[in-house]
């Protein structure tokens, strides 16, 4: 069954891009996060780009497709069973297609570091276009159900960095470290996490985890209420029996037919309803829940007097 995080990036796997510059910005990001330079002798530079999901080297192929109908390219899938997944390659074939789209990624000299990619980022909707390339090719997301935590994993410490200030521009409550010699830049408050989401055009991503953390809210909330609602039944019952053995001291004692009438009836009532709460006694004798209290406390205080 696919996760959460490979739901959504179908889903931006499939988002239209009509603009150039974001087109650019998007696999400029996706190919640093997964590409290496591969060169062919005379023929220059060419690219590997490897995705965990076919969605993913499908997303390239289209944005190379859209940027230059000329350049060459083929997929290949290959198995890791100690791992049980596949791994998807495509091959960007050396050429005289590819040089003009490396300058124009911000690949000097067949570079992939992100150093040249500010001229990327000068417009809003490329710097969306851009951290979208970047949860693609290495992103994840913890399902809706589970506490919020969204992360992008880098090779490079630059594009960590590079990210890592990108998402700090934009006012992120971003982090970033290190694990196993990646780097992570991480997003883990669930308002930050669907602000992302929703500017890299997974709006129905970040709609799925604010319904699931409203639910969980109702859902604290019905169980505070249900602690609450539990403790003070316990606190009456806890009373009602406090009461029940006052009456019961004074009964064997003879005191009881002693004390005043409305005394008297209020232990009458407390002995035959020992389960009620103090209201609905008070109902019962027609009195105010003050006014049982001071009855019940003048029992009390009878039956005290009576173990001294």
């Amino acid at each position: 069954m696919p996760s959460f995080a490979a739901d959504v990036k179908n889903a931006l796997s499939r988002t239209d891009v009509d603009r150039a510059c974001c087109q650019t910005a998007e696999l400029a990001a996706l190919l640093r996060m997964g590409a290496s330079v591969q060169t062919d002798g005379a023929r220059g530079a060419g690219l590997r780009f490897t995705a965990a999901s076919a969605a993913v080297a499908r997303r390239v192929i289209r944005l190379l497709r859209a940027m230059d109908g000329a350049i060459e390219t083929s997929v290949a899938m290959e198995r890791m069973p100690q791992l049980r997944r596949r791994t998807y390659i495509v091959n960007i074939a050396a050429g005289a297609a590819v040089t003009p789209l490396l300058a124009q990624l911000g690949f000097a000299g067949g570079s992939l570091r992100s150093t040249s990619d500010l001229a990327l980022l000068r417009k809003k909707c490329c710097r969306a276009a851009y951290l979208r390339g970047a949860f693609l090719g290495g992103g994840s997301v913890n399902r809706p159900e589970a506490a919020c935590h969204l992360e992008i994993t880098a090779r490079s410490e630059e594009m960590a960095r590079a990210l890592h200030t990108l998402l700090r521009r934009l006012h992120f409550p971003v982090g970033l470290t290190d694990r196993h010699e990646m780097y992570v830049v991480y997003l883990k408050e669930g308002d930050a996490v669907m602000d992302f989401l929703s500017l890299i055009g997974a709006e129905e991503a970040a709609e799925e985890i604010e319904v699931a953390r409203n639910l969980k809210e109702v859902r604290a909330q019905v169980n505070r209420l249900v602690n609450v609602e539990t403790a003070n039944l316990q606190r009456a019952v806890d009373a009602a029996a406090d009461q029940l053995a006052a009456i019961e001291r004074l009964a064997r004692s003879g005191r009881l037919a002693a004390l005043p009438a409305d005394l008297r009836e209020t232990a009458e009532m407390r002995r035959a309803h020992p389960e009620i709460s103090m209201a609905e006694l008070a109902a019962l004798c027609h009195i105010s829940k003050s006014g049982m209290s001071h009855r019940l406390r003048k029992i009390r205080k009878a039956s005290e007097e009576e173990q001294d």
